[in-house]
């Protein structure tokens, strides 16, 4: 079924087929904390992980824009029994942005990465369209503070569109080429960046790609038809697309001037959770992959996340094979583990 034409909603919906979705399912993109004092977080990583367990989930995996999550995992694994977490590096400007070095440590250090990001609030497009509304006309952080652009922009990543890799970033693709247990993710990057980035992928032998929820939700569809077409999985944060949505719930900046309140971008993509379903039913559920994105205060607990836009998939029609593909089967291919055999 495509665009929700003749929709049939799957048998069963209910609260409580909700949860039992949640049995075996993987979080790849769950914030839990530390983080700076200007953004407060709702769970740690220590709850995060049992709260996850205690649903059924099979594992989730952390993100965190101010260091290696994966040493952050080596201590939950170690703390929480019977059950997984996972972790990997996000290349933001507190690592110096693309930085090789920071890539070749997160590979060896606590449980090792399990993915490197190109960035999240560190990437050029996003960083150069953060800012304030100053006498009533946006301006860019830049032009507000001079300093922004030396301490941030200088330092954010940039993917090159119409020229070979520099040194950094061939490197770079070489490690997560060469380590295949990693899979690598585009980050808040433009779409065009993200494009060449899954071209490069498959230039370099790098066989698991997911396009973040940042770029997905500013991708036209035919975008991400060529991305998933490449063989790329799509992924679909709720953060991207609930109430909070056009509220600044993350600041990246020590410096309180920095605090982005009028980002000066769109809200984000028309038509919320109901979107996100009509491109999931047209790419199909092979190729998706969804997940929360929360930890921060504004929003629930990312088990409760988890399991609201699940039902929110029931209700917009989408089966429960599918359903079991995006929080089940597809994170375990990028995880590379084995088909999940519980209840």
């Amino acid at each position: 079924m495509r665009g929700n034409t003749g929709m049939i909603l799957p048998e069963g919906r209910s609260l409580e087929l909700s949860q039992e979705l949640l049995k075996g399912a993987i979080d790849i993109h769950v914030h839990a904390g530390p983080h700076i004092f200007s953004s407060p977080r709702r769970v740690d990583p220590v709850q995060a992980a049992i709260q996850a367990r205690d649903a059924g989930m099979r594992a989730i995996v952390f993100m965190d824009v101010f260091q290696m999550s994966n040493g952050t995992s080596w201590l939950v694994n170690r703390v929480v029994r019977d059950f997984k977490t996972y972790g990997g590096l996000v290349m933001n400007t507190v690592y110096g942005g693309m930085n090789p070095r920071a890539v070749k440590t997160a590979i060896s250090y606590g449980d090792g990465a399990k993915f490197i990001s190109f960035g999240a609030h560190s990437t050029y497009f996003q960083a150069a369209r953060e800012g304030h509304v100053v006498d009533g006309k946006f301006k860019p952080l830049s032009e507000v503070y001079p300093k922004f652009k030396t301490q941030e922009l200088d330092r954010c990543i940039r993917i090159p569109l119409d020229q070979a890799p520099g040194a950094d970033l061939d490197e770079i693709l070489k490690l997560i080429a060469d380590n295949p247990h990693i899979y690598m993710i585009t980050g808040h990057v433009s779409v065009e960046e993200a494009m060449r980035l899954i071209d490069l992928a498959k230039e370099y032998g790098i066989k698991k790609v997911l396009v973040s929820s940042a770029v997905s939700k500013i991708a036209t569809m035919k975008q991400l038809n060529y991305m998933v077409a490449r063989g790329a999985f799509v992924e679909y944060t709720l953060a991207a697309y609930t109430h909070t949505t056009p509220i600044p719930k993350t600041h990246y900046y020590v410096e309180r001037e920095y605090a982005s309140l009028d980002e000066g971008m769109e809200e984000g993509p028309r038509g919320g959770v109901k979107l996100a379903g009509e491109q999931i039913q047209e790419f199909g559920a092979d190729h998706c992959i969804i997940s929360t994105d929360f930890g921060v205060y504004t929003l629930p607990e990312p088990v409760e996340g988890l399991r609201e836009f699940i039902a929110c998939l029931l209700d917009l029609g989408i089966s429960l094979d599918d359903i079991r593909k995006l929080v089940r089967t597809n994170p375990e291919i990028l995880l590379g583990l084995e088909k999940y055999s519980g209840p």
